[in-house]
């Protein structure tokens, strides 16, 4: 999990998720209050693993007949995902 570059304190898991869903929001510790920003590899992290895997099965690996069916398959795959992402995520601090 990632930790504030400049007192080491630990962001929440709660505190990464939510930040994404608000288009990408800057993180600001609680314990210098110092913001970090998600960093580019980050970005491309969180497509990877959520809405790549979920293009894939989606448009290739289904075996669903199903339009509804394929579909709640591929956005259980999307949120699935998604929890695993504050865990893989990195972060810098903004000057």
């Amino acid at each position: 999990m990632q930790k504030c570059k400049n007192c080491n304190a630990q962001f929440s898991w709660n505190k990464i998720y939510k930040s994404f869903w608000w288009n990408y929001k800057p993180i600001k510790c609680d314990n210098c209050g110092t913001e970090h920003r998600i960093t580019i590899s980050g970005r491309i992290t969180f497509v990877s693993l959520t809405i790549l895997p979920m293009l894939i099965f989606g448009n290739f690996l289904s075996p669903f007949n199903s339009v509804f069916v394929t579909l709640g398959t591929a956005l259980l795959i999307f949120f699935v995902g998604s929890l695993f992402i504050p865990f893989l995520v990195t972060y810098k601090s903004s000057l």
